[in-house]
Parts: structure tokens; sequence; C-alpha cells
């Protein structure tokens, strides 16, 4: 009995039917609170905590700037889908909601508004569900540097 070599192309083809396996064992989602914080940890501090409700949640500071990554959509403090990156400052007096609108309309990333005490806020959604990347999520990170240190050169 004689067995045909394999064109190389279609070997070639076939090394990609176990991608999709392999790519979806290394994805993070929400669910995954070390694998972010290790992540953050590229960028500066972070420590894992517990909110007020009992979800984890990641305190980080990225080049001096204190910020939370919040956990939402978690059971029993778990099984978590999205997070939220935020950060907020005092407001030395002068920022107006007219400087937040102006942030949001030219900006992408990172939603902007005065809280309760009239001080600056920023936040920015990010949906894990299914899972992403290491890469994404890391990339995610460095645009949330860049927002961080866009909005201090903005406004303090």
């Amino acid at each position: 009995m004689r067995f045909a070599a394999i064109p190389p192309v279609l070997a070639f083809m076939g090394s990609f039917a176990l991608a999709p396996a392999t790519i979806a064992q290394s994805l993070i989602d929400a669910g995954d609170v070390d694998a972010i914080a290790n992540i953050a940890r590229g960028y500066g501090s972070a420590t894992i905590q517990t909110d007020s409700v009992g979800d984890p949640q990641i305190l980080g500071r990225i080049n001096g700037v204190l910020y939370t990554v919040n956990f939402y959509g978690c059971t029993d403090g778990a099984d978590c889908t999205t997070v939220q990156f935020q950060a907020g400052w005092k407001n030395p007096g002068e920022l107006t909601l007219d400087d937040m609108n102006l942030w949001n309309q030219d900006k992408r990333f990172g939603k902007a508004y005065l809280d309760f005490e009239n001080d600056p806020v920023i936040e920015w959604d990010v949906n894990l569900f299914g899972g992403v990347s290491a890469q994404n999520l890391d990339d995610t990170f460095d645009w949330w540097r860049i927002v961080l240190e866009n909005f201090a050169a903005d406004y303090f």
C-alpha cells in the first residue's frame, strides 16, 4: 500500500485547523481577575481588592495617577462579564461641565464628567464577554495609559 505525499500547500492549510482551539484557550475575560491584574502591573502598581458589593476591583497606578478597574455583571463576586476603568481628580476649581463636554466631543476613549462633588472623573467601559487575547487587553491598558496622560495634560 502506497501513501501519497501531502502537497506542502495542503499541509500548511491543515496547520490552521487547530488555531481556533488554541486561541480560545488563551482568551482573558472579566472572570479572570488575576490575569487582568497581571497585565495592569505591566503599567505600574496594581492590587486586587473587593468593592462595596463584593465584586472584584483592581486598584492601580499609572504614572502616578490612581485608577480602578471595576468589575460588572458578576455573580456572587465572580464570573464577571465587563470592566470599567475609572480615575478621578480633585477639581482645582476651574474645571467646568463645558470642559468635560469638550473632552467627550474631541476624544474617542474615556468618558469625562464632574461627579457630585464637582470633581472630574474619567471612565472607560470595556466589554470582555467571551474573552479577548492578552495582546488585546494589554493594548487596552496602553490606551488607558494614553487617556490618563492626555486628560492630565489637558486639565492639570
